[in-house]
């Protein structure tokens, strides 16, 4: 099967890469690679790809491709609070742009990047498939958005999955430390201390970037019959948690490691979901990493790679602190299209 990935160079493109490849796959990807040079190991750059703007693809590049899957964009709340109208039109406008490519060019399956933040807020029941949505940011409501009119777009030849991600944690040839887990054991392995932004009694379901990495693969595989116009919670059942109890766990790797919470600071995004479609659709599909063999895992990489608190903190390795050095740095104009190759 010949896959095309958008965003094949960001933080879970580069991991899912591999895992398709090693599954036999043929990948080529589609990046306009913003975050050259922002590395935490080796990209494979042997894989052939586009490397252009998501909103520069044409209907003749996709001739070739049996499925897609959606990666690109803009990608946390912070990065869709940018600007709003700009969220819309690189989440939005451009994803449904490129569906109605692939569905002109023939491609049948096309694999949507969604989040479980479209649940927004709730209370102590776990969210599955069919829960009112509440999304709270720009962000959120971009994938909603996508998700709806995308259901309208499925039909014999053309079939759209929704996969809402949990919060992802890992490491990953292009490493994020904006994201919670990796944030905190970050913080903890380069001051010894996690300084927590809110209270953080919010819940939030966390998953393994290589357990997204197989799943999506495992989607790709499956009967049309399974996964047409479907949505599915990318989640591992008994892993959802409050931030504060990461926080502990994480606080537990250094001997002196301390915790400080912003107790006047609440989060309203909280939510826990349940991953029971996901497991009987795919029951040969098992995630394998829990929250405590990631945390190892960042750590001892982290350790290894002899991290900074300066480099943790630093536009490297955090997403919304690049793109505003590019648009500072004239790199990208306010559109966020690039007017010069040369990244400062």
């Amino acid at each position: 099967m010949r896959v095309l990935i958008t965003g094949h160079r960001g933080y879970i493109g580069s991991v899912m890469s591999c895992v398709l490849r090693n599954a036999r796959f043929e990948v080529v990807g589609l990046d306009c690679d913003f975050f050259r040079g922002c590395d935490f190991g080796r990209i494979d750059e042997s894989i052939p790809s586009f490397d252009c703007d998501l909103r520069e693809i044409e209907y003749g590049d996709l001739l070739s491709f049996d499925a897609v899957i959606h990666l690109a964009g803009l990608s946390d709340d912070a990065q869709g609070d940018l600007d709003p109208l700009l969220t819309d039109q690189i989440n939005v406008e451009a994803t449904l742009r490129l569906a109605q490519l692939c569905k002109r060019a023939g491609v049948t399956r096309f694999l949507f990047a969604s989040s479980c933040s479209v649940y927004g807020v709730g209370s102590c029941e776990l969210f599955n498939e069919d829960s009112v949505t509440r999304p709270l940011s720009n962000y959120a409501a971009s994938k909603l958005a996508c998700e709806r009119e995308l259901a309208r777009m499925a039909d014999r030849q053309f079939s759209p999955v929704f996969l809402r991600n949990a919060t992802v944690y890992g490491i990953s040839p292009r490493l994020r430390t904006d994201l919670v887990v990796n944030d905190f054991v970050g913080s903890t392995i380069t001051t010894g201390r996690i300084k927590m932004k809110s209270a953080g009694q919010a819940t939030r379901p966390l998953i393994h970037v290589e357990d997204v990495a197989r799943t999506y693969a495992t989607v790709l595989l499956a009967d049309t019959k399974t996964i047409h116009s479907q949505t599915f919670n990318v989640a591992r059942c008994g892993e959802n948690y409050r931030i504060i109890d990461v926080a502990d766990e994480v606080s537990e790797l250094t001997p002196f490691g301390t915790r400080e919470a912003a107790m006047e600071v609440f989060d309203h995004r909280s939510y826990a979901v349940d991953d029971t479609k996901l497991r009987h659709a795919f029951p040969s599909l098992h995630m394998r990493w829990t929250l405590c063999q990631g945390i190892r895992q960042l750590a001892n990489a982290m350790t290894s790679a002899g991290m900074t608190a300066g480099e943790w903190r630093s536009d490297r390795y955090r997403r919304i602190l690049r793109l505003q050095r590019l648009m500072e740095s004239g790199a990208v104009d306010e559109q966020l299209r690039q007017r010069t190759l040369t990244y400062a």
